[in-house]
């Protein structure tokens, strides 16, 4: 079983999978890093130079790729959500959580990043909140979905560990009840 952390560009999900993965003794893998090792490039270079389609072929790929692993927390690029495929693929082997934040928040966290290829916009602020209602409907399909805006790493990490616990006695019982008929 996987733990696959979606969400939009500056809600942690790169550093909060790397202390999720300590934490829960598993692996750790960050999709984007994969692509940017497979292409040689940078994510903002593939944009520029393929465009958005090709990068969310590649993206597709590799989360082909990673769903057969096991025992991974998987951090995905904040547009993976976007093909039904990637998450259907994910969900086979894999909880999906959703780490949200605020405009505001995202903004700060993203405003001096010039690795963020689709706000390479002059009002950083109007495409983050185009992207957020747009993608909005994809992020609600997780398993569960955790605030980043004002919690520290190791708060966003707990609230995750305890929703696993729960979620983990939910699955024993549902074995156990389908085991007594």
């Amino acid at each position: 079983m996987n733990i696959v952390l979606t969400g939009f560009m500056g809600t942690g999900k790169s550093q909060i999978g790397k202390r999720l993965a300590k934490e829960l003794r598993m692996s750790y893998l960050d999709t984007d890093e994969l692509i940017e090792k497979r292409e040689k490039d940078s994510i903002s270079a593939i944009f520029k130079k393929r465009g958005e389609e090709y990068f969310r072929r590649l993206e597709t790929k590799i989360v082909e790729e990673v769903a057969l692993l096991d025992n991974y927390v998987i951090s995905t690029g904040g547009g993976v959500v976007l093909r039904e495929a990637n998450i259907r693929v994910l969900k086979k082997n894999a909880l999906i959580i959703c780490l949200l934040a605020s405009l505001e928040v995202i903004l700060k966290r993203t405003k001096e990043d010039e690795k963020r290829p689709l706000l390479g916009v002059n009002n950083q602020k109007k495409r983050i909140e185009e992207l957020l209602a747009f993608r909005k409907p994809y992020y609600e399909k997780a398993d569960f979905s955790v605030d980043t805006s004002v919690l520290g790493n190791e708060e966003v990490v707990e609230e995750i560990v305890k929703f696993l616990g729960k979620e983990e006695a939910f699955r024993r019982t549902k074995l156990a009840q389908n085991d007594n008929r």
